[in-house]
């Protein structure tokens, strides 16, 4: 590990981001297992191999640490760069990179135990729910609506309503595959049949917004 990663924090230095990676993942293995109200700082300290006070130095309470552990999850699967449209990358190509990004991650075992546990948590603490939804969906969401205004301003795509399309874009990634999953009645979608499925939703979107003179 680099030295620059372990110099100790102090007025304008960086902080120490290897520990601040292990206490996120710390952070994702107690929260899934343990659930939130069960999880303890002291615990994410312990579990990460690092002091209490290092795991406030980087996150002011526990609902900072529970947003970044999402964001993080998050940013594993699909991270900011996946929301660029780059000069000559062809938007089919773009649609099926972020496509097969979030199919991976609503499948995964992390994602789908996070989302058994928000739905407990979710009549208990609103407030738990909207940390939640503003790390992950909301986040996705919204990157996804910055894209295809960009796409639409392009021309190769005739997309009126940005926020409305992302929202169908990863419903139809959704499908009745992830209730089922989330449910405990089905297996994910994985190798051909997962790529298969990715293309035909990305197929199915491009036609959906094809201009009219095209």
């Amino acid at each position: 590990m680099p030295n620059n990663l372990s110099v100790p924090n102090g007025p304008g230095r960086p902080k120490d981001l290897a520990k601040r990676q292990a206490i996120l993942d710390a952070a994702k293995i107690l929260f899934l297992s343990k659930g939130y109200a069960n999880t303890s700082m002291d615990a994410v300290a312990a579990e990460a191999g690092v002091s209490k006070l290092t795991v406030y130095s980087h996150f002011n309470d526990k609902e900072t640490l529970f947003s970044a552990a999402v964001m993080a999850k998050c940013e594993e699967q699909l991270p900011t760069l996946f929301f660029e449209l780059p000069d000559g990358t062809a938007v089919e190509t773009v649609l099926l990179n972020i496509a097969r990004g979030f199919h991976q991650l609503i499948n995964s075992d992390e994602s789908v135990n996070l989302h058994r546990l928000m739905m407990t948590l979710g009549s208990q603490d609103p407030k738990l729910s909207l940390i939640f939804f503003e790390a992950g969906p909301e986040r996705m969401l919204h990157g996804m609506e910055r894209l295809l205004t960009k796409v639409d301003h392009s021309g190769a795509l005739s997309i009126d309503k940005p926020r409305n399309a992302a929202e169908h874009f990863f419903c139809l990634l959704k499908g009745a595959g992830n209730f089922r999953l989330l449910y405990g009645c089905g297996e994910p979608l994985t190798g051909d049949a997962a790529e298969s499925h990715v293309q035909e939703v990305v197929g199915l979107f491009m036609r959906a917004y094809r201009p009219e003179s095209a």
